[in-house]
């Protein structure tokens, strides 16, 4: 019999430990691969900006468990319980819910990651997350290692933000920063100080409220000052932009 593996994500959120992160939008396994053996603590397969799904997800997830030391985090395409359902089931332990905006939202969201009575998850023994049947107990235990992320975005989220992140079953409140640039009437501009400003008091409350926060930026300096500010889970990139701006530059060496 088979034992429900230990979800080193969420228990490194607990011990308030920082976990840098990189985002992965080129949806193959190939290319999970290729970025997780640089040794980042957890990778976002993300399906909300990229072509990717379930069939997608699943042979990276499988990938990814040859790296003992890198966590997996899912971010579906939508605040859906049967996404959200679909993902458990082929093994993700972490999920980042985009777009929650309220309270009730993210109780939606914990409700669908849970097991009837304090969710609305449905059962089936026979799946990847159950180890097809081995795991003894799964549906009794899965929420001790299940992490749900919510994802705050826009201005009403900020609004509501306390009681987002008083929500039970939240586990930690990531900052979306390119649609909460949009929301606040500057779209593309990152380093507006607004959002800068919008982005840094977030991650103040978030911290104030005692939960963990996150956030994905492509600038060092201030992935390092959301780090001081209090942010533990910090992706530092995105896989597609990687790749793209390093072969900008190799071809600018020889045609520049």
């Amino acid at each position: 019999m088979s034992i429900l593996p230990q979800n080193r994500f969420k228990h490194a959120l607990t011990a308030g430990t920082s976990q840098i992160g990189l985002w992965s939008t080129l949806s193959t396994a190939f290319a999970v691969d290729v970025v997780a053996g640089a040794g980042f603590d957890w990778l976002l397969l993300d399906t909300e900006h990229s072509p990717a799904d379930v069939l997608t997800v699943l042979p990276q997830l499988q990938a990814l468990s040859g790296f003992a030391d890198v966590s997996a985090v899912v971010r579906p395409a939508a605040n859906d319980p049967i996404l959200i359902k679909r993902y458990l089931d082929i093994g993700a332990q972490t999920l980042l819910i985009p777009y929650v905006q309220s309270a009730e939202e993210a109780e939606a969201a914990v409700a669908a990651s849970r097991y009837p009575p304090s969710g609305i998850r449905g059962v089936s023994a026979l799946t990847r997350a159950t180890q097809f049947g081995r795991i003894k107990n799964y549906s009794k235990n899965a929420q001790e290692q299940i992490c749900l992320l919510v994802q705050v975005e826009t201005r009403t989220a900020l609004d509501n933000l306390e009681a987002i992140a008083a929500v039970d079953g939240v586990d930690g409140v990531f900052v979306g920063p390119g649609d909460l640039a949009a929301s606040l009437g500057h779209i593309g501009e990152l380093d507006h100080p607004e959002v800068v400003e919008a982005v840094e008091s977030a991650i103040t409350r978030i911290v104030a409220c005692g939960k963990p926060a996150g956030i994905l930026t492509g600038n060092p300096v201030f992935a390092k000052r959301c780090q001081y500010l209090g942010a533990r889970f910090v992706a530092v990139g995105v896989d597609a932009g990687l790749l793209a701006r390093a072969a900008d530059g190799l071809l600018r060496s020889f045609k520049g």
